[in-house]
């Protein structure tokens, strides 16, 4: 038995926060910020890793092409939220069946060659036969003002750039259900908004990238930074794409804000800030704010909102 873990506790995978919290007790340089950022810095370095597994965060029917677009966008979307310009990606690839493999490598090139993001290395194993694959791959980037998610202050506007819940949607129509092109790209093709992470980093006391879920992830700035934040859902801008969003009703629109890999940042700035961020033209929104205590809350025009019972995506917990 390892020591310290309750197997009867863990019969189970580990919770993604359990986990976490046992790193945090190793992972003590400076540059790791405690594990509660989603990018490593280390002087101007910036540095990410994300996993993509198979029935997990793709499709098995999935085309091989999207899934390595998916895979660049999701790190490139960490550095976009640091205010960071890529200088490559390094990929860990588990190699199987020879004609996906070289599919997803001529959709790699195609979406380094749009990010215009160079491949530096990385390293390629033999997967078991029939089983799911999972492909990692770590980016690098510099910024000279990398948001830190802890740094968050009672006071704070929150704003948000980017579409919510069309991912959410996309994945429902990957799956059989009809719907619009556009979502269906939402969710296999994200574009990581790296100008606009560039644009407001200077103005950001934390940032974050949209990718389990608007609510959990900005519970995620206020718990870092010891703060509470209050969400409008009537703020958070509908989506042209997504009609049922588009619409007046509670549930739909929780849906949204817990759907997950919308890959649009949100960030903590001070009011002082919101002329200045209004004025770079990239459709900043304000949607809530930050105060003193803990804990999330959300409202809409008819007064306080439950929480739903789950906030967004955590690997480990039962969805």
């Amino acid at each position: 038995m390892l020591r310290g873990v309750d197997p009867a506790r863990y019969s189970q995978p580990m919770a993604e926060a359990d986990f976490l919290a046992r790193l945090k007790t190793i992972a003590t340089h400076p540059a790791a910020r405690g594990l509660m950022d989603d990018a490593a810095v280390l002087g101007d370095l910036v540095m990410t890793h994300d996993m993509i597994v198979e029935g997990v965060h793709y499709l098995a029917g999935d085309p091989p092409a999207d899934v390595a677009w998916k895979l660049l966008a999701i790190n490139l979307s960490d550095l976009a939220a640091k205010g960071a310009i890529p200088e490559g990606v390094l990929l860990g690839y588990p190699l199987g069946d020879p004609v996906w493999d070289a599919a997803f490598v001529d959709g790699l090139g195609v979406a380094l060659a749009h990010f215009d993001v160079p491949l530096l290395g990385g390293d390629t194993v033999s997967a078991p036969a029939g089983a799911p694959r999972m492909i990692g791959l770590t980016a690098v980037g510099r910024s000279s003002c990398a948001p830190d998610r802890r740094n968050a202050e009672a006071g704070d506007d929150l704003w948000l750039v980017g579409a919510i819940g069309e991912a959410g949607a996309g994945l429902s129509i990957a799956r059989g259900q009809d719907g619009a092109a556009a979502l269906l790209a939402a969710y296999r093709k994200p574009q990581p908004l790296l100008a606009e992470g560039r644009a407001l980093a200077r103005y950001a006391h934390a940032m974050a990238d949209v990718s389990d879920g608007l609510l959990i992830d900005a519970g995620r700035i206020a718990t870092a930074s010891g703060v509470a934040v209050a969400i409008d859902l009537d703020r958070v801008p509908r989506s042209s794409a997504l009609s049922v969003f588009a619409g007046d009703d509670r549930i739909a629109r929780l849906s949204a804000v817990t759907a997950g890999d919308d890959y649009a940042l949100i960030l903590a700035a001070d009011p002082a800030s919101a002329g200045a961020i209004e004025a770079l033209g990239i459709g900043a929104v304000r949607i809530g704010y930050f105060a003193s205590g803990n804990g999330l809350t959300l409202t809409d025009r008819d007064g306080p909102v439950a929480l739903p019972a789950s906030l967004g995506w955590e690997h480990g917990s039962a969805h």
